[in-house]
């Protein structure tokens, strides 16, 4: 076993450990409070404290989900309902909370899965520290502590230690299982979380719940998105190449009138016409590249990101790892998304240097933009970033940002798609 598998084992075992004691202390109390709030509902003050636990239990359940795709790489979706937006305040408010609470299918699971998580959980997470730990009591055997047992045998697994021979036997032992708890540490530590899964995640009907619920407000996000692209592209062509366009007309007109009487400011004329028509073909050139940018149609993605990298006024590293290419519409989604997320590196990240990575794998497209900034970022309403998360939607794609106070900062997209 090298010596990042060790590392890696000894990681998990310490993990074990510290989930041991959140499942224990952690849920224990969450689902003894929460249960006796609920049972003081019909006296009114669970009405008060109900929402303020669930939301609790909540919280301590993403904090799983987080730690089981993080530790474990065990992804486990969130299943509840979200409020919604007209809920009113004080105790009416509070009551309606509460039925909103109780009424979710996911606040019962979540009951469920404590119960589960301080018996189960709790034994699987502590094994995985324990095992190594009870591995080492035989070295300690064999090393002179048999001697306090040599007139009553102590049974360690299978092996009764009361002399020095016995000794070394429970220190072979102790090989075997510290072995055993090194290679599986990590196992034990994976099945913790794949324990949880059944009752963290949604059920079928709360999946697919979830997702007519996300594709219909996705279908309202798209027809306000390609209205505003319209609208763009009219005021574009209004203000600009149309406007460029009906000036060289009425040149043209003026030189029509003039060409006998004036050549020479004609000629003038002509000239100015000529520079009107090359900048609204430049104009629309760069509309149309707006629109769809030629380079993405003609040579994919990868190529299309790298274009857009060297335009931009700091160094930009671009890593690209795509076996095909993915259907036109989620190419055109994936580049504009990717600069969008530049734009923001450039205008607010202060950063000194960009990398842009993108891979595919498991039926996904990934991109990850990350810069050296001050960092800070993060998903609101009316920020770019929301845009974004809504304009991936579209394709039920997700985004994940991570920017803490200094940086760096690292937008993460996923599209899901299948390459040709």
């Amino acid at each position: 076993m090298d010596g990042r598998k060790i590392r890696e084992s000894l990681t998990a075992a310490c993990r074990g450990l510290a989930l041991s004691f959140v499942t224990l202390v952690g849920s224990i109390t969450l689902f003894v409070l929460t249960v006796v709030s609920i049972a003081l509902i019909p006296l009114g003050v669970g009405v008060v404290t109900t929402p303020a636990l669930v939301t609790a239990v909540r919280k301590h359940a993403n904090y799983r989900r987080l730690l089981a795709a993080t530790w474990s790489d065990v992804r486990i979706p969130v299943p509840y309902r979200p409020f919604p937006p007209d809920i009113r305040g004080g105790i009416t408010g509070q009551v309606e909370r509460c039925a909103l609470l109780l009424k979710d299918p996911a606040t019962w699971r979540d009951l469920q899965w404590l119960l589960i998580d301080m018996t189960i959980g709790s034994v699987v997470a502590l094994l995985t520290f324990a095992v190594n730990l009870y591995a080492l009591e035989g070295f300690v055997l064999a090393a002179g502590l048999w001697r306090v047992f040599r007139n009553d045998p102590y049974w360690y697994g299978f092996v009764p230690v009361d002399s020095q021979l016995t000794g070394l036997a429970a220190a072979a032992l102790g090989l075997v299982l510290l072995a055993l708890g090194m290679r599986y540490a990590a196992d034990l530590l994976r099945l913790h979380f794949l324990l949880a899964r059944p009752l963290l995640a949604p059920t079928h009907d709360q999946a697919l719940a979830l997702r007519i619920e996300r594709l219909t407000e996705s279908r309202h996000d798209a027809v306000d998105t390609s209205a505003a692209e319209l609208r763009r592209i009219e005021r574009d062509l209004h203000d600009g190449a149309q406007a460029r366009l009906v000036a060289m007309g009425m040149d043209l007109g003026t030189v029509e009138a003039l060409i006998e009487r004036d050549p020479a400011r004609a000629k003038e004329l002509i000239g100015k016409a000529r520079q009107s028509s090359a900048e609204a073909l430049t104009e629309l050139r760069d509309l149309v590249r707006g629109i769809h940018p030629p380079v993405l149609a003609e040579r994919g993605l990868g190529d299309a990101v790298k274009a857009l990298a060297l335009r931009l006024p700091m160094p930009t590293e671009v890593s690209v790892e795509l076996p095909g290419r993915a259907e036109a519409p989620v190419e055109s989604a994936a580049y504009f998304a990717v600069s969008e997320a530049l734009t923001n590196a450039v205008k607010h990240a202060n950063a000194d240097r960009i990398w842009v990575d993108l891979s595919y794998g498991e039926g996904m497209l990934r991109i990850a933009v990350t810069d050296d900034g001050a960092g800070g970022a993060m998903i609101g309403k009316g920020s770019g970033l929301s845009g974004l998360e809504r304009r991936l939607g579209t394709f039920d794609g997700v985004l994940a940002v991570s920017s803490p106070a200094g940086g760096p900062t690292m937008v993460t997209m996923e599209i899901p798609c299948e390459l040709s």
